[in-house]
């Protein structure tokens, strides 16, 4: 890159790429909104993971006033994710679905999303372990705090998922994101 134009106010920089970014992960993660303080070191996560595509949904579990939350706001999100873009030297943003209805977005908007995808809910407890090196697309979906609530768990049964487990110690959001992401791909 270039320097053109320097002055008080603002630089002018000319930029050229010579490499494509690096490829992106085929999934789309589902996130139960965690707290405000953990989503911003989520979205910095799966920016420099890869995920191009992720829908924060509500949970029984999700406190109101995470909603409310400056960190959702669309510039907020922006430079998180560009941190995250900045560690992988990624310029392409993934897509941000913010869904606070649960039941509606599972029932109507869900199995559409997640067609011709290997649906899956990470979750504790007696079902299978989570797959390794998957080589096709992935639709994932990760609970809040203290996990899904067993009518969100049917729910996303219903809508084509399978819950997964990654063994007995409960992980907080942000570790079970970056577990469950290198473990699949």
């Amino acid at each position: 890159g270039r320097l053109l134009k320097l002055d008080a106010s603002e630089a002018t920089l000319e930029v050229r790429f010579d490499q494509p970014p690096p490829a992106k992960l085929p999934i789309t993660l589902l996130l139960a909104l965690p707290r405000p303080k953990m989503l911003r070191r989520v979205l910095q996560t799966i920016a420099a993971m890869g995920v191009p595509k992720l829908v924060l949904l509500n949970s029984y579990r999700v406190e109101k006033s995470f909603w409310q939350t400056p960190f959702l706001d669309p510039a907020a999100i922006r430079e998180n994710l560009v941190l995250g873009l900045e560690q992988a030297r990624d310029t392409v943003l993934p897509e941000i679905i913010v869904e606070k209805r649960f039941k509606p977005f599972v029932e109507d908007r869900l199995p559409a999303l997640a067609a011709g995808s290997l649906g899956l809910v990470g979750h504790p407890g007696p079902w299978p372990a989570c797959p390794r090196a998957v080589e096709k697309p992935v639709t994932l979906a990760i609970g809040p705090e203290g996990g899904w609530i067993p009518y969100e768990v049917d729910k996303l049964r219903e809508a084509g998922l399978h819950p997964v487990q990654l063994g007995e110690r409960i992980l907080r959001v942000e570790t079970a994101v970056s577990a469950l992401l290198a473990r699949l791909f």
